[in-house]
């Protein structure tokens, strides 16, 4: 099993096989962490960045079977913010020291082509980066929203396991949603997905197999993070996931890509109260407060439980700054776009950044 650690934080290169007997031993957890902690420090130092998280609409055409946005779930008060309440949130973003924002929401047909290049334009004047997280479009949406100005876009497989997917995604494709995956990766995004591990009848391999997904399609940021029922859903009670395998998932995901950004989810922190704090010393080296403000954040229920709905933008700045400081990192001043490492294809300065 140390042979196994050994390879993957000095190769970053493991077998299926491999994977899954990491992910079936328990007794190796916290040295998988320590190493996934030592490549993040070695290929993306030591700070850590911060996105803005605006939700700006809860109304979702899907039906998934574990999210609390799902169309039929008729137990939440639905809201969409007017453009310009977006924007403002935005500016109050860049005020606080933001230097990205993500623009997130549930699948809401109202924000039309026209909608959200007006918004990303008006952010875009802001002088932040700017990630997209609407869901599954055309391809020829996502180049509009690409020459508007969006740099990134985050769009979770959730599973790669394609009959589980469609189980718990009715109405969708999994090849669909591969296919957008790769045509935000053509179109010049940043591309951002993910995967929640214990869904009900999630297996070990599937779970590697998530794993060597997100290296082959090429992802720069990959969130992951435990699968948390919700009471109005069709999956209430399901057991859910743990943090401890949440945290291995996303380790061995660091071991596995080195130098792409990972964050310390939110949804880690509602099952351990220092959820997040131990995603950083465990391979993650983002972080993603909310800027949301009033009401709205408690709207917007993927799942139960979840952190800081009763806090203001100003206080999460704080208290995630703190939180930073007091394992001895730094919140970063830049932008945070991926440096590749060799590791990856080459470096983005065209010569070697030392991490070979």
């Amino acid at each position: 099993m140390n042979e196994l650690i050994k390879k993957a934080e000095e190769t970053h290169n493991l077998s299926k096989e491999e994977l899954v007997t990491l992910l079936l031993d328990d007794n190796l957890n916290q040295e998988i962490f320590d190493a996934a902690n030592r490549v993040r420090h070695k290929y993306v130092g030591d700070e850590v960045h911060l996105r803005g998280l605006i939700e700006f609409s809860n109304i979702c055409k899907q039906n998934c079977l574990y999210c609390g946005l799902r169309r039929d779930n008729d137990e939440i008060t639905r809201y969409r913010l007017e453009l310009d309440k977006a924007v403002e949130f935005a500016e109050k973003a860049s005020s606080y020291g933001y230097k990205t924002v993500v623009l997130q929401s549930a699948e809401d047909s109202f924000f039309t082509v026209d909608k959200m290049k007006y918004l990303i334009g008006k952010i875009k004047d802001l002088d932040l980066a700017l990630t997209l997280s609407i869901g599954e479009k055309t391809r020829e949406e996502y180049e509009e929203y690409r020459k508007a100005g969006a740099n990134r876009f985050l769009l979770r497989i959730e599973t790669t396991d394609k009959e589980l997917y469609e189980k718990l995604n009715p109405g969708m494709s999994f090849e669909n949603r591969v296919r957008c995956l790769k045509d935000i990766k053509e179109l010049g995004y940043e591309l951002g997905t993910g995967c929640m591990v214990g869904l009900p009848g999630q297996s070990i391999e599937s779970l590697a197999d998530d794993i060597l997904f997100f290296k082959e399609i090429g992802a720069d940021m990959i969130g992951i993070g435990p699968f948390i029922p919700n009471h109005n859903t069709p999956l209430n009670d399901s057991e859910g996931g743990t943090f401890e395998m949440s945290v291995k998932v996303m380790a061995l995901t660091r071991l596995m890509l080195p130098d792409i950004n990972i964050p310390a989810t939110t949804a880690m922190e509602t099952l351990n109260p220092k959820g997040r704090l131990i995603a950083l010393q465990s391979g993650a080296n983002v972080a993603m407060p909310n800027v949301t403000e009033g009401e709205y954040r408690k709207y917007y229920e993927l799942y139960q439980g979840k952190i800081c709905v009763n806090d203001t933008p100003a206080h999460c700045r704080s208290c995630i700054t703190g939180k930073i400081g007091s394992i001895g990192r730094t919140v970063s001043q830049e932008y945070g776009f991926r440096k590749k490492s060799c590791s990856s294809g080459g470096c983005s300065s065209g010569g070697c950044c030392g991490g070979c």
